[in-house]
């Protein structure tokens, strides 16, 4: 393909290079599969440097374990660890209003809220009828000066929200901020403070380790939020947004997050957006009904070698021949089967050792050899 087709490595048959640009797919939407060690993220990065180059788009990375962090500094973009004992911070609160989509910023983020409320307060029944009609209350009287236009122009906090909790004379506000308490005033208030690192910047890597699991739901709750409201922003100012989630099969955990994340992802490709998902685990990822809609809704897709169980589901479930799943078969890093659209190509990619090199790989052999050079 010409335009700005980004490269894919050989094909293995006619050894001609591979050249495809996914935007040019009914859906852009994609997915790398493969087991640990086939070169899942290597080939991600890979053409993630290539957006980089070949394109002016911006690009987001959602990193649970680090692993892009070097090549995104590389590239001069920014990094955003999310820790609690990180200096980085996310606002939760941050809104944009002037943005003109479908639906009014405020109702958007109200519904954000309501859903992080739910996932800090717990509990099998959720949120109950009165409980969200008092968060949603309080949702726009804490944004009310700044839709009025009037006061400092400074985004709440989510202090702010529970402070206005407390001012409500139903009992449900109480048991809300009650549960909102310990991420505001508490030990775990890494998500009260104002936005301190740059947002805007056009790569951004948010790193999603060293947290327990209960902040760590917050912690990707938060980000799907952010990606949400960057590719709504990029796509009203006409720039396309390239997004990666290694390690896809940990946002998907949680019952509340996974189902936040597949309505994002069902909105995404609506706004000019590249997503792709990363994972190893197939099984997991093929296990839930909502995950179905997204492999229902991806026509680009890259699998590397995989493990026989695994295997044996994706030939079902893509219409693999025992001929294609050769090439996914104890096979080599960097070597597997490209899905675009209705074509399956066999590919390799051989990539030269050097500088580029080192900041894609993660395998232990290459890090313990740089390490010792």
């Amino acid at each position: 393909m010409g335009g700005q087709a980004l490269y894919y490595g050989s094909n293995a048959l006619s050894h001609n290079v591979i050249m495809a640009d996914r935007k040019k797919l009914k859906s852009a939407n994609g997915l790398y599969l493969g087991s640990t060690g086939s070169g899942k993220s290597f080939a991600a990065k890979r053409e993630l440097i290539h957006v980089f180059l070949a394109t002016q788009d911006r690009i987001i990375v959602v990193d649970p374990m680090g692993e892009y962090a070097p090549l995104v500094r590389r590239l001069g973009g920014q990094v955003i660890e999310l820790a609690p004992d990180s200096p980085s911070f996310i606002n939760p609160m941050d809104i944009q209003l002037d943005l003109e989509t479908d639906e009014s910023p405020l109702s958007m983020k109200a519904d954000f809220l309501l859903s992080l409320c739910e996932l800090v307060v717990g509990g099998k029944e959720g949120l109950q009828p009165i409980e969200k009609t008092v968060i949603d209350r309080c949702v726009r009287q804490v944004y009310r000066e700044l839709t009025l236009g009037i006061g400092t122009g400074e985004m709440p906090l989510l202090q702010d929200l529970y402070e206005e909790l407390l001012k409500q004379p139903e009992p449900e506000a109480r048991r809300v901020a009650t549960a909102l308490e310990l991420y505001c005033t508490g030990s775990l208030n890494l998500f009260n403070h104002p936005t301190n690192v740059n947002l805007n910047s056009r790569v951004v890597c948010i790193v999603l380790k060293g947290m327990g699991e209960n902040l760590r739901k917050i912690a990707m709750h938060v980000t799907n939020e952010f990606v949400k409201s960057a590719v709504n922003t990029n796509f009203e100012n006409g720039i396309a947004t390239w997004c990666y989630f290694d390690e896809f099969h940990v946002l998907l955990r949680d019952q509340l997050t996974a189902s936040y994340f597949v309505s994002i992802w069902q909105m995404l490709r609506k706004r000019g957006c590249v997503p792709s998902a990363l994972t190893q685990n197939v099984k997991h990822l093929l296990a839930s009904q909502e995950i179905q809609n997204i492999l229902d809704n991806t026509d680009f897709m890259v699998l590397l070698s995989q493990a026989q169980s695994d295997r044996a589901i994706l030939a079902k479930q893509l219409g693999i021949s025992e001929h294609q799943l050769s090439y996914i078969t104890h096979s080599n890093s960097g070597e597997g089967l490209l899905f675009y659209g209705s074509v399956v190509i066999p590919f390799t990619d051989r990539f030269p050792k050097g500088e580029i090199y080192d900041l894609l790989t993660t395998r232990p052999e290459d890090l313990k050899n740089d390490a010792g050079a």
